[in-house]
């Protein structure tokens, strides 16, 4: 029991003592550490003292220079606003001066005016007292005409402004010469210059289409197919297509008749399309011919907007797109409308380019000139006033349906713009080749110029040359002279203005001749 006793005791008392020798330990390292916590508390306290004054000190410095350098703005904004308060002070003293002087020069030329209103009021009465003066001579001197002529003054008077007149009519005759040979070489050397400008920056090819097409055939034996039995296929793509076809010796080809070139496009596509695929009958024609129809009129369009964005003019209503790819098909003398229209377009163009005006107008107006030969001949009226209703119908400006109106001289030509459509006009049918001319029309001109010439007094014969383009006149010498030629050309040429305007430029000469015959015996 001592024992256990004594074992307990003994841990008891090494527990204490580790115990206080542990705290003691703990004690001194908290007395350690405490003491190396102050020093690196002391420790940032000195830096951050340090850090704080150093800042201090930059502050003061940052303060110092901003302040200089502000002050240093000022002082260079002060001069700035000093010089510019010089500037206006000069600017003002140079204004006051130049209002002095203007008004200086405003009070002199009043003086001037005044003056001259002055010496205007003497000048004036000085007029009157000659004016009453010359009255009275004019009177004394006509008492003593009539004295000495016996005759009265009426009488005088006839007889001088018949003296006048006579002479009038001689000097205006010579000076209409003057004026006209001036006139034409100035006019001609222009218009040249013009044209051949605008003609030599445009080139067309004619393709003149005629009545019938031929159709090539891969071989004879498509001949047969096209036929039929008993001639049943050929009689329901003429029903259909509106055209003739023959079918003869001519090997490997089919001719196409008709006159109207759109219903013998469609024949064309539609026996082409047959072909193809090998099978020929009624219904099977029926069907094709309804979709080469749709196709066709869908051409149409794509070149009526082909040649709209070809001119560059564009916002034409879609009908009149339809129209102007319908003149594909149409023809006039031998001439397709839309290559001819298409010409005009480019040439109207081009005259307008040179003379000042807007070339896209000038290409609307020459391309749409002709739209009434692409419209029904169920509509009434003349080619030029239906193409020009239409135009207006669908939002075309006055100006062009003014244009599309007079390219034929129907109504007078009002606007440069139709004096440039129905020049271009003019050029484009009148090149070489570009429409074939009626034999009966053609005579019918020759003679209507020669029965103007011949219903003037003192014309002994006209004789139409130069295919219509130039009439002589034969006159008698004893009636008409050498200065009344002259206003006789003039009368004959307004004339044909007047009743045949669509022949364009025609010359006049007149040819005057005096024969003295005698006889030796």
């Amino acid at each position: 029991m001592e024992i256990v006793i004594s074992v307990f005791l003994g841990i008891l008392i090494g527990g204490v003592v580790i115990f206080f020798v542990k705290k003691y330990k703990d004690d001194i390292q908290k007395k350690s550490a405490r003491i190396e916590a102050e020093k690196i508390i002391n420790k940032a306290k000195n830096e951050a003292n340090k850090l704080k004054k150093d800042s201090e000190a930059k502050a003061k410095d940052f303060e110092a220079r901003a302040r200089k350098n502000y002050e240093a703005d000022i002082q260079k904004q002060k001069q700035q606003m000093k010089s510019k308060e010089q500037q206006l002070e000069k600017k003002l003293k140079e204004l006051d001066d130049l209002n002095k002087q203007k008004q200086e020069e405003h009070e002199k030329f009043l003086l001037a005016l005044k003056d001259r209103d002055e010496k205007l009021s003497i000048s004036e009465q000085r007029l009157k007292e000659l004016d009453k003066k010359a009255e009275q001579e004019l009177s004394d001197l006509k008492l003593k005409l009539q004295n000495v002529a016996q005759m009265t003054q009426d009488e005088a008077k006839r007889q001088l402004i018949n003296s006048l007149e006579e002479e009038a009519k001689l000097e205006s005759a010579k000076k209409i010469v003057e004026i006209e040979t001036e006139a034409q070489r100035e006019s001609s050397q222009r218009v040249k210059k013009v044209i051949a400008t605008a003609l030599a920056r445009f080139a067309a090819e004619y393709t003149s289409e005629r009545t019938v097409s031929v159709l090539a055939l891969e071989n004879d034996e498509m001949k047969g197919k096209i036929i039929g039995r008993e001639g049943r296929n050929i009689r329901t793509l003429e029903a259909l297509c509106g055209v003739d076809l023959i079918v003869d010796d001519t090997p490997e080809a089919v001719v196409i008749s008709g006159f109207d070139p759109i219903r013998r496009e469609i024949a064309r596509k539609t026996i082409e399309k047959l072909m193809e695929d090998g099978r020929v009958h009624p219904a099977r024609i029926e069907e094709v011919v309804e979709k080469q129809k749709s196709e066709v009129m869908k051409s149409l369009r794509e070149t009526g907007e082909q040649v709209i964005q070809e001119l560059g003019i564009g916002n034409i209503h879609h009908e009149l797109v339809k129209l102007v790819g319908s003149m594909k098909y149409r023809m006039s003398q031998a001439q397709n409308v839309l290559n001819h229209s298409l010409e005009v377009a480019h040439i109207s163009g081009l005259l307008a380019a040179e003379l000042g005006v807007n070339p896209k107008i000038a290409k609307r107006a020459g391309l749409l000139h002709d739209i009434g030969k692409a419209i029904d001949h169920v509509v009434e009226g003349s080619h030029s006033f239906v193409g020009a209703e239409w135009a207006k119908k669908y939002g075309e400006s006055e100006e062009v349906c003014h244009a599309i109106r007079a390219h034929h001289d129907e109504e007078k030509p009002a606007t440069i713009l139709a004096w440039i459509v129905q020049a271009a006009n003019i050029l484009s049918h009148s090149r070489p080749g570009a429409r074939r001319p009626q034999m009966d029309n053609y005579i019918q001109r020759l003679h209507d110029l020669e029965s103007i010439g011949n219903s003037f007094d003192g014309v002994v014969k006209t004789f139409a040359v130069q295919a219509g383009k130039e009439i002589r006149v034969v006159v008698e010498s004893s009636k008409v002279t050498d200065e009344f030629a002259v206003l006789l050309s003039r009368d004959i040429a307004r004339k044909v203005e007047r009743e045949m305007p669509q022949l364009g430029s025609t010359k006049v000469t007149v040819v005057r001749e005096t024969r003295s015959i005698d006889m030796a015996r």
